[in-house]
């Protein structure tokens, strides 16, 4: 049903999302196909969206500790809505906090930032499947022979700055799907959509990672070794970092609803 232009702009982007997203299924082995003009729409409706879209107001200052004096957590989340087909949400992150590499298995997504700006450096993945012709080089420091199962093949796809200004930052689930977030100078936060959610029982749980330093031919020479884009790198799966939990709080914005 056609919808006037009094429809907030977040109830704009839940109905494009779900008609771009719906029937999707997830897929570890190769990037889901989307309806190109449902997806192009989607994109247009998330790269207007602004915080004062959905009533939030950006975090000058630190918010005070939690109670009984605990420290506030680094990053929370606004729940907006979720269906089988999307999630979407907001998380905001204090000055200075991070949210650690991690994955999204099967999963597409979109990032779009609403204030603040972000350094995301985002990985593809790669085949995991261990052969004579891919066997893992050396690292430093060494692995323990147990941690040979946590390696995981992938490659730098980019590392990118994003601004309130900047479009949306995709992922597919071979493309970008792996990634790392940090604020730059100052407190952020961004509306996330991910298709389908995040659901254990369907084999989309959240896994946490750390990018390996390799040992080249001759030695380290004191030298710390940077990942490069397009080029194979080796991630660790790691358990949740210790320095990193997400709380949650409301979501003041315009209510969504199907």
């Amino acid at each position: 049903m056609p919808r006037d232009n009094k429809t907030a702009l977040i109830q704009k982007i839940a109905e494009q999302a779900y008609l771009t997203f719906k029937g999707l299924t997830s897929s570890n082995s190769g990037d889901n196909t989307l309806a190109e003009d449902q997806q192009t729409e989607l994109i247009s409706l998330v790269t207007a969206v602004r915080a004062v879209d959905l009533k939030i107001a950006p975090r000058i200052t630190q918010p005070s500790s939690g109670e009984a004096g605990l420290p506030s957590p680094p990053v929370t989340y606004m729940h907006i809505c979720e269906t089988e087909a999307f999630s979407m949400g907001v998380f905001l992150l204090k000055s200075g906090a991070s949210i650690p590499l991690h994955d999204h298995p099967g999963m597409n997504g979109m990032l779009k930032v609403l204030y603040g700006k972000l350094s995301l450096r985002c990985f593809d993945r790669l085949e995991d499947n261990l052969t004579a012709s891919n066997v893992p080089p050396h690292f430093e420091p060494p692995l323990a022979p147990f941690q040979t199962s946590s390696l995981r093949r992938s490659m730098l796809r980019s590392v990118a700055e994003y601004s309130e200004d900047s479009g949306p930052c995709l992922l597919t689930p071979l493309r970008e799907n792996l990634h790392q977030i940090a604020t730059v100078e100052g407190p952020a936060a961004f509306l996330d959509i991910l298709a389908p959610p995040y659901n254990p029982d369907d084999g989309r749980d959240c896994h946490y990672y750390k990018a390996l330093q390799i040992v080249p031919e001759g030695g380290l020479d004191g030298k710390s070794q940077e990942e490069k884009q397009g080029e194979e790198t080796w991630l660790l799966e790691i358990p949740q970092p210790e320095d990193f939990w997400c709380g949650g709080e409301p979501y003041p914005g315009p209510a969504v609803s199907f």
